[in-house]
Order: structure tokens, then C-alpha cells, then sequence
């Protein structure tokens, strides 16, 4: 052991002085070429030790009979549980979808939400559900479920609204662009929203 790693000192050394020593192009393409010869050693006893396989993909391996790789280990959140780390799959409910924002001011209007609010705007934002297969579980109709939806994201949206524009009121420092965004945006939608409805009550006979 002791003659081996002797050997491998001096392999060591040799390069660094190669290495310190040049200076022209020609020199620097050898010590590439020194480094590029130890990479494919390296590399060759790797393969040497891998276990062969045949060339089927890994994906349908998987979709086959899951022999190369069970489902759950292309979850994600079933992989952090395998590292230990718990917390996707505890939050990962409807009631606790208010832990799953960093800002406080969302924190506190998602926590506010009646259950069956937090369930579909759970199911649409987190899970990707459309509103068919949501009015699908929920044997409602997808008009129902739309109707819900949007509901909940308009009171949503205007007291969130409200809080930021207290809180640009008494001049907050940490108050965020996108904050700020998001009030111009939503001042837009709904004077474009009365804009329309006053045309519409124009426009009614008399």
C-alpha cells in the first residue's frame, strides 16, 4: 500500500512540474493531454467495475413492471421523504395549503379560506387539476367549480390589495416590486371592469 501511494505521489509531482513549467501553446496542448490520458484511465476502471445492462431506456424499465426503478423514486416528494426531509408530504394536504407560501400576506389570506375554498384552489394551483377532473371528483359541475374558483382568487386578490395599499400608506421599507405589480395590475383590471360596465349601462334603452 505504502509503494503504491509513493507511486502515485511522484505521478503527482511529475504533472505539477509540467504544469508550472509551461509557458507556450504547445506546452499547455501536452498538459492537456496528460490530463485527458488520466481521465480516460479513470474512466476505463469504472467501467470495468460497472454492472452491464441491456439498452433498454431506464423510462420504460420503469413503466414496464418497475424493476429499474420503483414509481415513488421519481416522486419528488417521495424522494425528500427517502433523504428525511418530511415536509412536502406533511403540508401536502388542501387545509394546510397556507404553508406553502413564504409571504405573510398570502399566508394569512389562504389561511382566512373556508375549507372548500382551500380544496379547489389546492387541487388547481398545487396539483394541476383542471376544472372538469376537479368537478369530476367532486361530483359538481366544472361551471360550479369555476364559479368557486374564481370567487375565491377575486377575495383573494382584493384584500390583498387592501393590505398592500395600507402598507404603502405608512411607507413600509421592505415592501416588494412584485407587490407593487400586483396592485397596478389589479387597479387595471378593475377600471377596465367599471369602464366596461358603465359603457354597458350607457348603451341600456331608456
Amino acid at each position: 500500500m505504502g509503494r503504491k501511494q509513493l507511486v502515485r505521489d511522484v505521478k503527482r509531482a511529475a504533472l505539477a512540474r509540467v504544469e508550472n513549467a509551461a509557458r507556450t501553446v504547445e506546452d499547455f496542448q501536452a498538459v492537456i493531454k496528460l490530463w485527458d490520458d488520466l481521465d480516460e484511465n479513470r474512466e476505463r476502471k469504472e467501467r470495468a467495475n460497472e454492472e452491464r445492462r441491456d439498452k433498454m431506456p431506464l423510462e420504460e424499465g420503469r413503466k414496464k413492471d418497475g424493476l429499474v426503478f420503483p414509481a415513488p423514486f421519481d416522486n419528488p416528494t417521495e424522494q425528500a421523504a427517502l433523504m428525511g426531509d418530511f415536509i412536502d408530504m406533511i403540508y401536502d394536504n388542501a387545509n394546510e395549503i397556507w404553508q406553502l407560501v413564504e409571504d405573510w400576506d398570502v399566508f394569512f389570506e389562504l389561511k382566512e379560506l373556508k375549507d372548500r375554498q382551500k380544496e379547489v384552489l389546492f387541487l388547481t394551483a398545487v396539483r394541476l387539476c383542471t376544472p372538469q377532473q376537479i368537478a369530476c371528483y367532486k361530483d359538481q359541475t366544472d361551471r360550479a367549480v369555476r364559479k368557486l374558483l374564481a370567487a375565491t382568487l377575486a377575495a383573494i386578490r382584493s384584500k390583498l390589495a387592501e393590505s398592500i395599499r395600507e402598507q404603502i400608506g405608512v411607507g413600509m421599507t421592505d415592501m416588494t416590486l412584485t407587490k407593487r405589480q400586483f396592485l397596478e395590475w389589479y387597479e387595471n383590471q378593475n377600471c377596465d371592469f367599471y369602464s366596461a360596465k358603465i359603457a354597458l349601462d350607457n348603451d341600456k334603452p331608456e
